[in-house]
């Protein structure tokens, strides 16, 4: 098991004992590393400030107790934005209509990126509308994926109809 993975699940259940949900956690940088976790409000608003400094002090006072990253680093609160990053099934489902840029494992149809219009879940297979074509993608072989910053988009998140 990555470290990133074995860290998502060390800090899942406290933070969703305190109305967060973990979005993304992702260690980067070769020197100092960076710690970034990316989380969302379980009860739909958006997150603040005061959101990330409660995670922040909660992730730390664990971190020293369980040290999960060898030498120092920087921990990085954050929320997932208008753009952000698709990294559970249930995120396609949610945000089917968007338009989505999606980057696999390994070439399916002689293709590794997608861009379109997310067209919901099925099981374990991403539909996604590229050019009025839709196509499934194993959930599984997803490397990356994330929204697109769209005048639709913004619109939505001006509508409250999108937490950022």
């Amino acid at each position: 098991m990555d470290a990133s993975k074995r860290i998502e699940d060390m800090i899942t259940a406290p933070l969703e004992n305190l109305g967060y949900e973990v979005v993304r956690v992702q260690i980067s940088g070769s020197q100092r590393q960076t710690l970034q976790v990316m989380a969302e409000r379980l009860d739909g608003k958006p997150i603040v400030v005061e959101d990330c400094a409660t995670i922040s002090r909660t992730l730390s006072a664990l971190f020293d107790v369980e040290d999960p990253i060898s030498g120092a680093y920087t921990l990085e609160v954050s929320s997932p934005g208008l753009d952000r990053p698709l990294t559970r099934p249930k995120d396609f489902a949610r945000f089917a209509g968007l338009e989505a840029r999606i980057e696999l494992r390994r070439l399916i149809d002689g293709r590794r990126r997608f861009r379109g219009k997310l067209a919901g879940l099925d099981n374990d297979t991403v539909r996604i509308d590229v050019d009025g074509t839709v196509v499934e993608l194993p959930f599984a072989e997803i490397d990356r994926a994330k929204l697109i910053l769209t005048d639709e988009l913004l619109a939505l998140a001006g509508a409250g109809d999108v937490q950022h």
